[in-house]
């Protein structure tokens, strides 16, 4: 059922932008100047994988879990039924819904994996969750199997990335058969009300162990993987866990249909195909808001949340506070060590600002090195309190890039300056409290950079 974050590993190494994209071999020698040769042939045979040149963590971490992987699932196929005429047709029938879906889908799925920027949630879980609840484990290793190898044709993903997520995936599904059969599940066609909520229980246990397996598999490989990893990159948003969820459920639904009353599975196709179309919408109107470079909002999406906020602070008679963050002195990174690494900066710097916010703040950039952010119900003492410790914690900040000649180099200490603008001291509309903001900022700059400064009760 799972997220095919699989897909979504890094395929070469992920020591900062532009020296990974020079260094994978499947795409060609790097030149002097750093740029590809798109026509010389990449190395051929396992030497040359793009796999041995990534992290040794990361190598060590993927071929252990894959031994484990691999012996567990030979030790379910072993212990496996035989499988019956039922559990052919059973799968078959899943087989063609799953090929079905993947073939009506394949356009919509190329698109939004390479909008993707972590971790790629695909709706396969409606055809392979059913088969850990119902069917023998040699059927279901061969349905994620075939299921996989679909996917990979159209994604063309490097070939150790399909490898290591088809056995996690197969070893996930043992696991999660194993623990359902083991806990006696009830005929389906005889259950009790009673009974049916011990059973909706076991399901959902089931799913749990499924997905955890896979959590810990894909999810070490894609912290490994990075310098840096966020939780967003390795667990996915929320929004991508809340679409896998709900195609996990769908799966359990397929499952009880597939049971009693297998034709109805191909109603569960086309409802597939129509979610896949709502999932890439929901990405579009997402991408719409977002800043493809750090995940935060952008300027629409800013202030469309911001405006939104606004107003309800105003009902309420409230307060709140706008902060402008900008990096000094960013140019010379750029010029010293290249965009990629300034790119990185920019990438640390939003990630600081995730994680020293609420759930309730609303973060987004504002352009080229600036940063803005909304703090409801905030007065100007604790947005002062709250901007120092941001400024404080970006000049604790030592990121790990490259440099233009791809050598690895690390910036410490990058510093910034803030501004404060408190509503409804400093101004009562958002473009009032953010130019506030700004002016502070360059209030700060000119005293010395790497400094916190409120706006003047006259910048309104």
């Amino acid at each position: 059922m799972r997220r095919e974050r699989h897909d979504r590993l890094p395929a070469q190494p992920a020591d900062g932008p532009g020296a990974a994209t020079s260094r994978d071999p499947s795409r060609g020698r790097p030149r002097p100047d750093g740029h590809r040769n798109r026509h010389a042939p990449g190395p051929r045979g396992p030497a040359g994988w793009a796999l041995w040149q990534r992290p040794p963590s990361f190598i060590g971490f993927v071929v252990i879990a894959e031994l484990v992987a691999l012996a567990g699932v030979a030790l379910g196929a072993a212990s496996s039924d035989t499988p019956e005429t039922t559990d052919w047709l059973r799968l078959a029938l899943l087989f063609a819904g799953a090929t079905v879906h993947i073939q009506l889908t394949r356009r919509q799925e190329e698109r939004r994996r390479s909008r993707m920027r972590s971790v790629l949630i695909d709706l396969n879980a409606v055809w392979v969750f059913p088969a850990v609840l119902v069917l023998p484990v040699t059927l279901t290793v061969a349905l994620i199997v075939a299921v996989r190898a679909q996917r990979w044709l159209i994604a063309r993903r490097p070939a150790h990335n399909f490898v290591f997520s088809t056995v996690a995936h197969c070893f996930a599904a043992v696991l999660a058969g194993a623990l359902y059969r083991v806990l006696g599940p009830a005929e389906w066609d005889a259950l009790t009300p009673v009974a049916s909520l011990r059973e909706f229980a076991l399901i959902l246990l089931a799913a749990a162990v499924y997905e955890g397996v896979q959590l810990i598999y894909v999810g070490g490989a894609i912290a490994l993987s990075g310098p840096a990893p966020t939780l967003r990159g390795v667990f996915g948003s929320t929004a991508d866990n809340l679409l896998e969820a709900i195609a996990t459920g769908l799966g359990a639904v397929t499952a009880v249909l597939l049971v009693a009353l297998p034709p109805a599975v191909l109603i569960v196709t086309a409802v597939a195909v129509v979610f896949n179309r709502l999932a890439e919408i929901e990405q579009l109107q997402a991408d719409a808001a977002s800043d493809p470079k750090t995940g935060l909002r952008n300027m629409r999406g800013w202030s469309e949340a911001a405006g939104r906020a606004l107003g309800r602070v105003r009902r309420a008679d409230g307060t709140l506070a706008v902060l402008m963050i900008d990096l000094d002195h960013f140019k010379d990174v750029n010029d010293t060590y290249g965009h990629p690494a300034g790119d990185d900066v920019l990438v640390r710097v939003a990630g600081v600002l995730r994680e020293a916010t609420r759930p309730a703040d609303i973060v987004g950039r504002f352009g080229g090195e600036e940063f803005l952010l909304l703090l409801p119900d905030t007065d100007a003492d604790a947005a002062r309190h709250a901007a120092e410790r941001i400024r404080a914690t970006i000049a604790d900040l030592h990121i790990g890039t490259t440099d233009k000649r791809g050598s690895p180099v690390t910036i410490a200490g990058p510093t910034a300056s803030v501004g404060i603008a408190v509503y409804p001291r400093h101004a009562t509309t958002l473009d009032g409290l953010t130019q506030a903001a700004d002016a502070a900022v360059y209030a700060a700059k000119e005293t010395g950079r790497d400094a916190v400064r409120l706006a003047p009760p006259t910048s309104s």
